[in-house]
């Protein structure tokens, strides 16, 4: 079930988690602190925030499933242990673009978030973002060291 021709799943959707994260968090990004590309982004960026919160979990389990045939030595214990945090950085994301979506939708109607409001999602979408991407680079420094250097190692 976690192969396919041959290669372990997770080594597929890590690649869609590495691409996805940080496009994702830099669009929230410029959607929190630019109002004229979240009228235009913040749809898309909505979508790959609930993709990368459906494509998290699925990832994690496949990592499990390959931890498991190779045993646990230190350096896959290290990414296995960063890997499962990444839910939490990544349900952030989606519920800062929710946020946005709602402050867009109001726009639209005619009656805006006030500005205050504004000001505390676009930071929350500038935390959100920055710290999603850089437990993506820990996540994935640990899993690329764990391969070449040898996973024993």
């Amino acid at each position: 079930m976690w192969t396919f021709h041959g290669l372990p799943v997770h080594v597929l959707l890590v690649h869609g988690i590495v691409v996805l994260v940080p496009l994702t968090a830099v669009l929230l990004i410029v959607c929190g602190v630019w109002p004229a590309a979240r009228r235009r982004f913040i749809w898309p960026t909505a979508a790959l925030a609930a993709l990368v919160t459906a494509l998290t979990p699925l990832t994690i389990e496949a990592g499990e499933w390959l931890q498991k045939r190779l045993g646990s030595p230190p350096r896959i214990d290290q990414h296995a242990h960063l890997g499962g945090q990444m839910l939490y950085f990544v349900v952030p994301l989606l519920i800062t673009a929710a946020l946005l979506v709602l402050a867009q939708v109001r726009e639209g109607r005619g009656k805006p978030l006030g500005r205050a409001l504004l000001v505390a999602v676009a930071v929350l979408a500038v935390a959100a973002g920055s710290a999603a991407m850089v437990q993506t680079y820990r996540v994935g420094d640990s899993g690329a060291r764990a391969v070449w250097t040898g996973v024993g190692s």
